[in-house]
């Protein structure tokens, strides 16, 4: 048990977010959030890209740790208040990510073997937050060996090893996808879907957005409006040769060259236009939106 303890603060120290990020609720999904983590219900974030799914688990891990602390008894007899914290493990799924990446492999050390757990098996243990981002990258071979974890056993079978890991207090598996990538062969199943509950996070208001653009690029009040405007405005491009809206991150991008001395027309051209599209039509679509609000 020690070494599970120690083991477990390690990950901790290693893995827990020690500054609030900043993020800004569009719905109730906080709330939704902080019940799905108490009564131990898998969540899965659906959204575009750019619409601020990792930082709200970021900022989910590090809200749920604020209230969760210990009284540890000092040697004078007071007692002293001790944070609990929630690690947050990330992983960024992709089409070669295989159970072992997930799980644990045997390493080869001189004339020995050493077994390494991977990170999904280290959340368990450590009783952190789970999240595997873009989860339909991966294969759906892969993709099974998460369902014990997401129903009543909370267990995770290591066959390797001939071991089955029981989930800690805490922990959590979120996965996130962007349903716009949606094909026959870029989707979940059904057996794996049905085993979370689903959160949508979709683009933020322009009001709001104009908010989370200007604290995270630095560019003045008047500027973040109007870059929240060409996000608005671009965004109803979608359905005219654009594949994917204006995420909140290109337009944040954007006010970090502004606020450095960019001229506006071209740092929404590099950090807008060129990054959404190849297609010379569509970019020039972009274009004519970025002209007609920064004159």
């Amino acid at each position: 048990m020690a070494e599970h303890e120690n083991y477990t603060s390690y990950l901790a120290e290693e893995y827990v977010i020690q500054e609030e990020p900043f993020y800004l609720p569009v719905g109730d999904e906080i709330e939704l959030f902080e019940v799905a983590y108490s009564q131990n219900l898998p969540v899965l974030l659906k959204g575009p890209t750019g619409t601020g799914k990792t930082r709200f688990v970021e900022y989910m891990s590090y809200r749920l740790g604020r209230p969760l602390t210990k009284l540890t008894p000092n040697k004078d007899g007071s007692a002293q208040e001790e944070q609990k914290s929630i690690p947050l493990m990330t992983i960024a799924c992709h089409e070669d990510l295989t159970a072992s990446d997930l799980v644990g492999r045997y390493l080869l050390e001189g004339d020995e073997t050493r077994w390494v757990d991977g990170p999904l098996a280290r959340a368990v243990k450590a009783g952190a937050i789970c999240y595997l981002d873009e989860i339909v990258e991966a294969r759906k071979d892969t993709t099974v060996l998460i369902h014990p974890l997401t129903d009543h056993r909370r267990i995770l079978p290591i066959d390797k090893r001939g071991e089955v890991l029981e989930a800690h207090d805490g922990f959590q598996l979120v996965v996130s996808y962007n349903p716009g990538y949606q094909s026959a062969l870029k989707d979940l199943k059904h057996s794996t879907r049905q085993r979370f509950m689903a959160l949508e996070l979709t683009h933020p208001p322009a009001d709001l957005e104009a908010r989370i653009v200007q604290h995270e690029s630095g560019v003045s009040e008047e500027m973040s409006v109007a870059l929240a405007k060409l996000g608005e405005k671009a965004r109803n491009l979608k359905d005219h040769g654009l594949q994917e809206g204006v995420g909140t991150r290109l337009l944040i991008y954007a006010g970090k060259l502004i606020a450095r001395g960019i001229a506006p027309r071209r740092a929404c051209q590099v950090a807008v236009t060129w990054a959404l599209t190849d297609d010379q039509q569509v970019q020039r679509s972009v274009d004519e939106v970025v002209n007609s609000i920064f004159e």
